[in-house]
């Protein structure tokens, strides 16, 4: 039967019946032909979407789930309780104190990011797994931005990196003040509390060179060499330059990889983390990481991420919108040490 006769098959059917019909317009294959445009039916595969590179920072650092608060504070012991003098013995003053304990205090607002996708609907039903892979690669995103502004944004006033959020993003790592040892920031709510410094290395050169990361080794802390977590991270471009170090003026450079592919997967025992999200090697850029990262960087997610669907105004399409909250923040400023370049 030819499309016209089941139009017109069913046009009579429904004059009769009073009953809603529906016509199968779909043309089986010709006998003497096949391919495209020959007739038969189309197969949709199943939709995908390229892999994004989430957050690389989640490997490792210590995240707190926490739901409905508007900010998140964090506390910090300071100093010490025995007495510089001599802790050893039995005595003991009453009413009195090693007077440098204190706590260190700092808060910071949760962040939002958010996204709008509009669909046309019927596409939803006609392509096959095309609702899930949106959702699956709509968290993928929201991973991205939050791996970028986790590095480089600036949350304070004047602030110019606003495609990672500016004063609405989060505080990224990069903005934390350079010194030659860590010290916690400011004790406060202000959004200008809680800056602390981090022990940055400066590299010998442009380019960066085998003693830049024996530095880095040697000045970064030893009570966190054997804690889980404790990671280098860093550009893939920028392993790529350390992968290079190993040419005529350093005969082997100190790297453990399979034969795989891995490059640099460990340098001086500690592993080595990927972020493309990292700054490249550069004057003033921060392309190398050192850290205890459970210790070092706190994720404080709020426990819910909401998608929910909407009627647009033209008829046929639907908007997803989806937000996800969320805070970062280096914990203990001691547990990390970086490099820089000049």
């Amino acid at each position: 039967m030819s499309i016209t006769e089941r139009i017109l098959t069913g046009i009579k059917q429904t004059l009769e019946t009073g009953d809603k019909v529906k016509i199968d317009l779909r043309e089986a294959s010709a006998i003497t032909g096949s391919g495209n445009n020959v007739g038969g039916r189309t197969l949709f595969d199943d939709a995908f979407a390229a892999l994004r590179f989430a957050n690389p920072i989640r490997q490792a650092a210590r995240t707190v789930v926490r739901s409905g608060q508007s900010a998140v504070q964090f506390v910090a012991k300071t100093g010490n309780a025995t007495t510089v003098a001599n802790p050893w013995g039995y005595t003991f003053t009453p009413d009195s104190g090693t007077p440098n304990t204190d706590t260190s205090i700092w808060q910071l607002p949760t962040r939002v990011i958010t996204a709008q996708l509009p669909i046309r609907s019927a596409v939803l039903t006609d392509v096959n797994y095309l609702d899930e892979t949106l959702v699956e690669d709509l968290a993928a995103e929201f991973g991205a931005a939050e791996a970028e502004s986790m590095i480089i944004n600036n949350d304070q006033a004047g602030s110019t990196t606003t495609t990672t959020g500016g004063v609405n993003g989060l505080r990224g790592l990069n903005m934390y003040t350079t010194a030659s040892a860590s010290a916690f920031g400011t004790s406060g709510t202000a959004i200008t509390n809680g800056i602390h410094s981090i022990a940055t290395v400066s590299q010998a050169g442009a380019a960066i060179a085998y003693g830049d990361i024996t530095d880095m080794a040697r000045l970064f802390p030893a009570q966190y060499w054997t804690l889980p977590g404790t990671a280098w991270m860093a550009h893939p471009q920028t392993i790529h330059n350390l992968r290079n170090l190993g040419g005529a003026a350093i005969k082997q450079f100190p790297e453990v990889g399979n034969g795989d592919g891995g490059a640099v997967v460990y340098i001086f025992g500690f592993p080595v983390i990927p972020n493309p999200y990292m700054q490249l090697v550069g004057n003033g850029n921060f392309s190398l990481y050192l850290a205890n990262w459970p210790r070092f960087v706190t994720i404080a997610d709020v426990e819910e991420m909401t998608i929910q669907a909407f009627d647009q105004t033209q008829p046929g399409f639907i908007t997803l919108y989806a937000e996800k909250r969320l805070a970062s923040t280096v914990r203990d400023p001691f547990a990390g040490i970086r490099l820089v370049g000049v």
